[in-house]
């Protein structure tokens, strides 16, 4: 419990001070390491409001992000579910 803490902590400092990729990079480890790691949504979409802008690519969304992170999210939980190592 408290490592997931101390990640999450982590994720949010480098979220706010650090570039994008590395808290990209950081996220994806919480969501492959831990169970369910609301966190990291919850957080992009914290990233999403602070600093998103109407992406052109995407029809002028704004929370792209945190879109992305719950579809990588709802992805890795169901590969997890079909490797054998995490059962």
């Amino acid at each position: 419990m408290m490592l997931r803490i101390l990640a999450s902590i982590l994720l949010l400092f480098s979220i706010l001070f650090m570039p994008f990729w590395i808290s990209i990079i950081l996220a994806f480890a919480g969501m492959v390491y831990f169970s369910i790691f609301w966190e990291a949504i919850i957080l992009f979409l914290l990233s999403d409001l602070l600093y998103g802008v109407k992406e052109a690519k995407f029809h002028g969304a704004i929370f792209v992000y945190f879109v992305i992170s719950i579809i990588v999210l709802i992805i890795i939980e169901f590969l997890k579910k079909k490797i054998r190592v995490y059962q």
